[in-house]
C-alpha cells in the first residue's frame, strides 16, 4: 500500500494526472491539471474533457483515440486543450485502459506532460523552414529564367548567324561550332528544367509531371505509369512539394531500385491530394537506412505545406512514397501552439 501512495505522489508531483470512468466521465484529476487548466477540482469532476476541447483537432481523431483505449489498447498522442480562460496548451499524452475481468475497460488513467513551449519553438522552425524553402524556389526561378532567356537565347541567336554561315562556306570549322552550339542550347534547356520547368508556373502541375515523366523514362529507360485524377489547379507552392517529391522520389528510383518501370498515381480527395510513388525493386529497412539529404528534403517540404510523408519499404519487395497534401492551404491560426 505504501509503495502504492509513492508511485502516486511522484506521478502527482511530475504529471498532469486525471481519471475517468468508462464512459469518459472525470472521477479524478490533480493539482497540476487544475493549474494548466484554470479550473477547479469540483468544476472538472463529473464533466468530461470536451471541457477542454480547443477544436483543434479533427473528430476522427478522438474517435480513433477512443477506439484504442475502447479495445483495452494504450494510447499516445499530442493534444492541443483550451483552458477555463481560453489560452491555449499543448500536452504529451498517454492513456491506460484499466480492465475488469471480462478484459473491458472500466476507467483510465491519462498521464499527461504539458509540451506547449516545444510545440511553439516546432512551429517557428517548420515557418523558418518554410521561409527557406520558398526562398529557394524564387531563386532557382530566377536562375532558370536567366537561363533560359538570357543564355539561352544569345546561344540560339549564335546558331542562326552559323547555320547562315554554313549555307554560304563549306568548312569543317563551322560544323564544328553548329554542333557545339546546339549541344550547349540542349544543356542549358535542360538545366534551366531542373532549375523550374516553367510549363509548371504556366500550365500547371499534370502538364508539368507528364513532361518530366517523358523526360525521364526517355533519358534513364525506366518506364513510369502515371494515374492522374486532379480537376483543378492547387496554389503554386503545393504544386510544387508535389512536383519536388515526385522527382526526388523517381531519382532514388533510378539510383537505387535497379528496376524498369515504376508507376505515380495522384488522387483529389475531398478535401486533399493524395500522391503514391511506387516501385517492385530492391527496397530498403527503414529502421537501418540512414535518412539522407533528399528524404529529409522531402519531409520538410511536406510539413512545409500541412502535409505528410510515409515511405514503406522492406529489401526484395520494392517501396511506397506516399504524400498526402491538403488541396488547399488554410489560414494559420496564430495561437495554434
Amino acid at each position: 500500500m505504501q509503495e502504492l501512495m509513492d508511485i502516486k505522489f511522484a506521478l502527482d508531483e511530475s504529471s498532469i494526472v486525471a481519471i475517468t470512468d468508462s464512459r469518459g466521465i472525470i472521477t479524478y484529476v490533480n493539482e497540476q491539471f487544475c493549474q494548466i487548466s484554470k479550473y477547479r477540482k469540483e468544476e472538472l469532476i463529473g464533466q468530461d474533457h470536451r471541457i477542454l476541447n480547443s477544436e483543434f483537432h479533427v473528430p476522427s481523431f478522438f474517435k480513433d483515440m477512443w477506439k484504442t483505449i475502447g479495445t483495452g489498447e494504450v494510447w499516445k498522442g499530442e493534444i492541443r486543450n483550451r483552458a477555463k480562460d481560453g489560452t491555449l496548451y499543448w500536452v504529451d499524452t498517454t492513456i491506460v485502459p484499466f480492465l475488469d475481468e471480462k478484459g473491458k475497460p472500466y476507467q483510465y488513467l491519462a498521464i499527461r506532460y504539458e509540451i506547449t513551449e516545444r510545440k511553439r519553438v516546432e512551429q517557428e522552425l517548420q515557418k523558418m523552414m518554410t521561409t527557406i524553402i520558398d526562398v529557394q524556389e524564387e531563386e532557382r526561378k530566377r536562375l532558370s529564367r536567366n537561363l533560359h532567356d538570357g543564355i539561352g537565347q544569345n546561344l540560339y541567336s549564335h546558331l542562326i548567324t552559323i547555320n547562315r554561315l554554313i549555307s554560304e562556306i563549306n568548312h569543317p570549322l563551322l560544323q564544328q561550332m553548329q554542333e557545339e552550339a546546339t549541344q550547349l542550347i540542349q544543356e542549358i534547356r535542360d538545366i534551366s528544367w531542373e532549375l523550374r520547368p516553367s510549363v509548371l508556373d504556366d500550365l500547371g502541375l499534370v502538364p508539368a509531371i507528364r513532361s518530366f515523366l517523358s523526360r525521364f523514362s526517355e533519358n534513364y529507360n525506366i518506364d513510369v505509369y502515371l494515374e492522374c485524377v486532379l480537376n483543378q489547379r492547387l496554389n503554386i507552392s503545393i504544386e510544387l512539394t508535389i512536383y519536388r517529391i515526385i522527382q526526388e522520389a523517381l531519382t532514388n528510383i533510378r539510383k537505387y531500385a535497379n528496376v524498369r518501370d515504376a508507376a505515380v498515381t495522384i488522387r483529389e480527395l475531398d478535401d486533399a491530394v493524395r500522391i503514391l510513388i511506387e516501385d517492385h525493386g530492391e527496397g530498403f529497412d527503414p529502421r537501418t537506412q540512414t535518412r539522407g539529404v533528399g528524404l529529409f528534403s522531402m519531409e520538410e517540404r511536406a510539413r512545409a505545406v500541412g502535409g505528410e510523408l510515409t515511405i514503406w519499404s522492406s529489401p526484395g519487395t520494392g517501396t511506397k512514397v506516399i504524400l498526402e497534401v491538403p488541396a488547399s492551404i488554410p489560414e494559420k491560426d496564430k495561437k495554434e501552439y
